[in-house]
């Protein structure tokens, strides 16, 4: 039986040293998870059952390699599209057909826009319409388009201005125009995009009027709007071209008129080859009219000129933005997340992918910040878990523990030598 201890002991702490020599060799590699190598000890009962106490183990053996699934180091990056977990869940992947899980977040584009991995694996998550609205059907291989940015023309404007209710009323009200200061009292720009993506200039006029005003309607003003310099170019709520809006307040200075955002339509040279007219809607809803100097509070459109796409970044719910040079931003995809009720059932292949098990449980699928599933960094990296430290100090044990089953080995030799010499 002393040979077969020592043996024992020789096995477990050769596959402890192994554990920890792979430990160590991982060290540096992103989103590694060390293992840890748990024995048990051998126990042999007499053929005729347990008797008494006086029983002596027949040493030890493997009982499992264990990996530990504890977080790693953040460290940021230089690359958007390296994405770090921080909390539970690994990134899902798509090999052909093959699902596997990782917790590598170092990905990059191939050649036809695929987010993969080094080893050419797919990520996959929820794709985003042509309007940037996730999809949230089953989790697909993401796929960011590179191609430019289409421009879309301006469907809604919003202005909101501070009207000075100390302004005077010129007697006799002068005609408005757009090139005489004297005719009207204030006047702010802003930019509109026709359906190529041109840029145009839509200017607007304030012109105080003396009206008779009806119950709680403190004071009127016309509101003249300019396309590129030409009032004639612009329809208000249905009037004729260059004709005024009306507008009116309350005595707390509250729009009453109109109290809804209108629509406008604006006229187009031909030369351009835009659409024209095109209408978009403009909401004056957010105007006021106190005793304070006049100001712009509020200024918004929703159109913008072609764009390429200048960058990635990704948010902490996993959903990837693209960034272009008009300044849009627009989702491309989310990433999305799993978890498993039992991590440690997870059977590994190698090159940090894992698959699921009949232990593991079956995968629960989700996007980052949901459930139990962790939040995402742009730019950064998992590091290894493992304390290099500790480690170090696990090989010295593990090697004394070799060395000290060699020497029972040894020990029970010298002794059946005695016996063979007797």
């Amino acid at each position: 039986m002393g040979f077969q201890h020592g043996l024992s002991g020789l096995k477990a702490a050769s596959t402890k040293l192994e554990v920890v020599g792979n430990n160590i060799a991982n060290v540096n590699v992103v989103g590694f998870k060390q293992s840890q190598a748990q024995f048990s000890d051998v126990f042999a009962n007499s053929l005729g059952g347990a008797s008494g106490s006086n029983h002596v183990g027949i040493g030890t053996r493997v009982s499992t390699i264990a990996q530990e699934f504890s977080q790693g180091n953040i460290t940021m990056s230089n690359n958007p599209l390296d994405i770090a977990i921080a909390g539970k869940g690994f990134f899902r992947m798509n090999d052909n057909g093959a699902i596997s899980y990782t917790r590598n977040g170092q990905f990059q584009l191939d050649k036809d826009g695929f987010l993969v991995n080094a080893d050419n694996i797919n990520v996959t998550g929820y794709p985003a319409n042509a309007n940037g609205q996730i999809i949230t059907t089953a989790p697909a291989n993401l796929q960011l388009s590179t191609a430019e940015l289409t421009p879309q023309a301006t469907q809604s404007f919003g202005l909101g201005v501070n009207l000075d209710s100390r302004t005077d009323v010129p007697a006799p009200l002068p005609a408005f125009d757009a090139t005489n200061p004297a005719t009207y009292a204030n006047s702010t720009s802003g930019a509109i995009y026709d359906s190529l993506g041109n840029s145009h200039t839509l200017t607007f006029y304030f012109q105080k009027i003396d009206a008779s005003a009806p119950p709680l309607v403190q004071s009127n003003w016309n509101v003249y709007a300019a396309l590129n310099g030409d009032i004639n170019d612009v329809e208000l709520a249905g009037a004729a071209a260059g004709a005024p809006l009306p507008i009116s307040f309350d005595g707390n200075g509250a729009l009453t008129l109109p109290a809804a955002p209108i629509e406008v339509s604006v006229t187009l040279p031909p030369v351009l080859g835009a659409n024209s007219p095109f209408n978009f809607k403009l909401d004056l809803t957010s105007s006021t009219q106190f005793g304070s100097q006049f100001g712009v509070n509020k200024m918004s459109q929703d159109g913008f000129t072609s764009g390429r796409l200048a960058g990635f970044s990704v948010g902490d719910d996993g959903v990837i933005q693209g960034n272009y040079t008009n300044g849009v931003n627009r989702a491309m995809g989310q990433v999305v997340l799993a978890n498993f009720a039992n991590p440690n059932g997870l059977r590994p292949l190698g090159r940090n992918q894992w698959v699921e098990t009949g232990e593991s449980g079956l995968p629960l699928v989700g996007v980052p910040l949901s459930g139990t599933l962790g939040a995402l960094q742009s730019a950064a990296i998992e590091e290894s878990n493992v304390d290099l430290t500790n480690e170090l100090v696990s090989l010295i044990t593990a090697q004394r523990v070799y060395q000290a089953n060699a020497k029972t080995i040894q020990t029970q030799d010298t002794v059946l030598q005695t016996l063979v010499n007797i």
